[in-house]
């Protein structure tokens, strides 16, 4: 019946879905895949920048330790020190 003609409009249906895959699907990957690479980038270097500052913060963590341990110093005195030694290495 009808069924004779279903055969040659599948294979030009095939041909065509392979066409349009080849034309749009497969840049649209690619693009898909450079965005990925970007953003892996941007990943990392973010979570380097995130190390540097938690690295920053521990070493005052461990001076701040210092101080409230050390009964032998004066506190302000050495917090004023800390101070200056600060603005002398933000001035460089």
């Amino acid at each position: 019946m009808e069924f004779s003609l279903l055969i040659p409009i599948l294979g030009i249906s095939c041909g065509l879905l392979a066409i349009v895959g080849g034309v749009f699907v497969k840049p649209w990957i690619k693009y898909k895949q450079e965005q990925l690479k970007v953003q892996t980038q941007m990943t990392a270097e973010n979570a380097a920048q995130y190390a540097a500052h938690t690295e920053l913060l521990e070493q005052r963590v461990r001076v701040l330790e210092r101080i409230v341990t050390d009964k032998g110093m004066d506190v302000s005195q050495q917090i004023e020190q800390l101070r200056d030694s600060s603005e002398t290495k933000e001035l460089n």
